[in-house]
């Protein structure tokens, strides 16, 4: 899935010169970085962690950093959120003596580098810092953490939860549920349900170059990737866990075996080699932890060499459920964007391998 701004127009169908988008039949795309950050700075500026317990005081004052992209994008009234948030808060704490005497005031970070959709089932990594390490300073970052993380990740929820209904897009999602307004025949409005029949029929046909249907409730995505290097050295990158870890910059277990299990994306994706082709094949069984339990899916990467320092790969990702465990629509799309953002954008990035 492009970033925002960046997708082929051809997908974005623009609003009617009324302002309808009719049953929202039509692509539509919303940046939400701004809302995003009003959201996180509404849920936390001021948010108090401790009162008093144990003469503690501590505080979260503000929104230091908010980072990346956030967007909704609709589809025929289907909400599928995106977003990859860096977000840091600064927080202050005070300890006192029995007498109420102030020992220590100290400021202090609390860090979330990884905000994603892609883990919208899981809690994001947290981090606490305090410019003071000395024996308060610890014990105030100590009680930060106790006290503090589990309402930073509650409210952190509440935003992963609040997109996946739409986020800004909510209410005008509801108030666009209403039957298209009659029109006099021969107006532009007229026709347009017409050339939406058309320009929906196109944006079907390219979308099925990407994401195939295939049995009910599941999905197959093909891509076709082009590389300037020698084969056996992608399918050594692919298939050795150290490479891996270097561009993805996330652990990985791979067994280079036939049967041999692999675990990626520090767990968030297991699976097992079913067949492997040096500098030809690989395929492999796949499961994310967000899918329902007893799903998997069939990953077989062909590589081709039509020239010498020049590889074609074709990917044939089968059995992709369209919903997770939660009821999260957008897991193929969220699949697709991995292999082309996260895996064949980074090996390039990385290897040097771009075209």
């Amino acid at each position: 899935m492009a970033k925002f701004g960046e997708g082929d127009k051809r997908w974005i169908v623009e609003d009617r010169p009324d302002g309808t988008n009719v049953h929202n039949w039509h692509w539509s795309e919303t940046n939400c970085l701004e809302w995003s950050r009003n959201f996180f700075t509404k849920q936390f500026s001021g948010a108090v962690i401790l009162s008093g317990e144990g003469n503690l005081f501590i505080k979260v004052n503000k929104i230091e950093k908010l980072e990346g992209e956030a967007y909704v994008n609709v589809r025929k009234g289907k909400i599928i959120p995106g977003y990859e948030l860096n977000v840091s808060l600064s927080w202050e704490g005070e300890a006192k003596d029995s007498d109420g005497k102030t020992l220590l005031k100290a400021d202090g970070l609390v860090e979330m580098p990884y905000i994603s959709d892609e883990n919208a089932d899981e809690d994001p990594e947290v981090r606490f810092s305090i410019k003071d390490d000395g024996p308060i300073g610890k014990t105030l970052k100590e009680a930060m953490v106790s006290k503090g993380k589990s309402m930073i990740l509650e409210k952190v929820r509440v935003y992963v939860e609040t997109m996946a209904k739409g986020g800004p897009c909510k209410d005008e999602l509801e108030t666009k549920k209403v039957a298209p307004k009659s029109v006099a025949a021969g107006s532009v409005a007229s026709v347009s349900p017409v050339v939406s029949v058309a320009v929906e029929s196109k944006v079907v046909k390219e979308k099925k170059k990407v994401v195939k249907k295939s049995k009910e409730g599941f999905k197959t995505i093909t891509m076709t990737e082009k590389f300037n290097c020698r084969a056996k050295d992608l399918f050594e990158i692919l298939m050795d866990e150290n490479r891996w870890k270097g561009f993805t910059q996330s652990n990985a277990k791979i067994s280079k075996e036939v049967n041999g299990e692999i675990s990626v994306f520090d767990g968030s994706v297991t699976g097992m080699n079913l067949e492997l082709e040096e500098g030809k094949l690989i395929v492999q069984k796949w499961r994310f932890g967000s899918w329902p339990d007893g799903l998997d899916s069939t990953v077989k990467i062909v590589f081709d060499e039509p020239q010498p320092g020049v590889t074609i790969v074709n990917l044939t990702h089968t059995d992709v459920p369209e919903e997770d465990r939660y009821g999260n629509a957008t897991v193929v799309e969220n699949t697709e964007r991995g292999w082309r953002d996260l895996i064949f954008h980074r090996i390039r990035a990385v290897f040097g391998f771009g075209i």
